[in-house]
C-alpha cells in the first residue's frame, strides 16, 4: 500500500488551511505539507505569476500533478489549494481519505484575505467573485469531506480542536 496523508485539508483561499494544518501536524506529531508551497518551490515563481503568465488551465495542470505527488508521498497533514478539488481525478484520489473542509462565509473571507490582488481569481469585484467561486465549489468540497468545520469566529486553535474531535484523532 502506498503512503497516504493522515488528514487532507480543503477549502477556499484564506480559510486558514496552512495555519490549521501546521497546528494539526504539531498536535498529532506528524509533518505538514502544502501543495501550493510545493508548486511555488518547483516552479520558482508565485501562483499569481503562473496564472498571469500561463493562465488558469496551465496552473490547474501543474496543481494536479503536485496534488497527486503529495497524496502518494506524504503521510502527515496535507493542505490543498482552494481550487484543487475542481479536478475529478483529484476528487477520486481523495476518496477514502480523511478530508476536512474548512468553510467560511464571504464576510469572514473579506476580513481574512482582504480579498486582495495577490489572489488572481479575485482581482475584479472580489466579493462577487468569491461568492461565485464558492457557489461553484461548495458542493465539491462537501462531496469529498469526511468532516466540515466552520471557521467563522473561531481561532485557529479552536478550528484545530473541532477538526480533531470530528475525525476522532488522538493527539501525539
Amino acid at each position: 500500500m502506498s503512503a497516504a496523508p493522515l488528514v487532507v485539508l480543503v477549502g477556499p483561499m484564506g480559510v486558514g488551511k496552512s495555519t490549521v494544518g501546521q497546528l494539526l501536524a504539531e498536535r498529532l506529531g506528524v509533518s505538514y505539507r502544502d501543495t501550493d508551497d510545493d508548486i511555488v518551490a518547483e516552479q520558482g515563481r508565485s501562483i499569481a505569476e503562473i496564472f498571469v503568465e500561463e493562465g488558469e488551465s496551465a496552473f490547474r495542470a501543474i496543481e494536479k500533478q503536485a496534488v497527486h505527488r503529495a497524496l502518494a508521498e506524504h503521510t502527515g497533514i496535507l493542505a490543498l489549494g482552494g481550487g484543487a478539488i475542481l479536478d475529478a481525478d483529484t476528487r477520486a484520489a481523495l476518496a477514502g481519505l480523511r478530508v476536512v473542509y474548512l468553510s467560511m462565509d464571504v464576510e469572514e473571507a473579506v476580513k481574512r484575505t482582504g480579498l486582495n490582488a495577490a489572489r488572481p481569481l479575485l482581482a475584479v469585484n472580489p466579493r462577487k467573485q468569491w461568492r461565485e467561486l464558492m457557489e461553484a465549489r461548495r458542493h465539491l468540497y462537501e462531496e469529498i469531506a469526511t468532516a466540515v468545520v466552520a471557521t467563522d469566529g473561531r481561532t485557529p486553535e479552536e478550528v484545530t480542536q473541532v477538526a480533531l474531535d470530528a475525525l476522532e484523532l488522538k493527539e501525539a
